[in-house]
């Protein structure tokens, strides 16, 4: 049985300090102040609020020095958030998956709460968190936990998985599934190289796992 990677830290000393690291390093790409946002960028935001009925927040604010790429991966996400053929519990589970996998703090820190709300089961939350296969998972969490972990770390499927996932989510949910950890993956990469913290006041919830 495939497992989660372990964290394996030296010292606890070592892990609170890549927290503290994390939580101080500087944030590369800012909200753009509005005297520098240029016009091409103004009239994406207007796109981007007439879907999303707000200003850009989060991944979207790094994305704005390439507004035709927010616009168009806001797209991609409002149909991934809001209506995917996953019921919202499994969607928020394969998203908390993701953000474990990139280590990434305020995409967890935003899609916990969500997943609370969703009827995931904090226990198995905290165990994904801690890079634990969690226990008492349901059938459903149990097959996409091994289709996103042999997703993620073997970069493929194996037959058996991919027939049980076509056998519950049809082929449908198997490319929607994907479409989750693909486009958790992308906002993944872009927060942690834009280094964007979570709010003011927020402890980084993920301690770092080293590869």
């Amino acid at each position: 049985m495939l497992q989660f990677r372990k964290p394996i830290m030296t010292s606890a000393v070592l892990a609170m300090g890549l927290i503290a690291s994390i939580a101080v390093a500087q944030d590369r790409l800012p909200p753009i102040p509005a005297d520098k946002v240029t016009a091409e960028q103004k009239e994406f935001v207007k796109e981007f609020q007439a879907v999303r009925g707000r200003e850009p927040f989060g991944p979207f604010v790094p994305l704005m020095r390439s507004p035709d790429l927010m616009v168009r991966a806001s797209a991609m996400g409002e149909y991934l958030r809001y209506r995917t053929s996953l019921p919202p519990r499994l969607s928020e589970f394969v998203i908390l998956f993701t953000a474990r996998e990139w280590t990434q703090q305020y995409e967890w820190n935003v899609h916990h709460a969500d997943a609370m709300k969703a009827g995931i089961d904090p226990k198995i939350a905290q165990a994904i968190a801690d890079g634990r296969r969690p226990e008492g998972m349901s059938d459903d969490e149990t097959l996409l936990y091994d289709f996103c972990l042999e997703l993620q770390r073997n970069r493929s499927i194996s037959d058996p998985t991919y027939a049980r996932m076509v056998a519950r989510f049809g082929e449908k949910g198997v490319m929607d599934t994907v479409g989750l950890v693909g486009y958790y993956s992308l906002l993944g990469m872009v927060l942690n190289t834009a280094r964007t913290p979570v709010p003011q006041g927020v402890k980084p919830p993920l301690v770092p796992m080293p590869r």
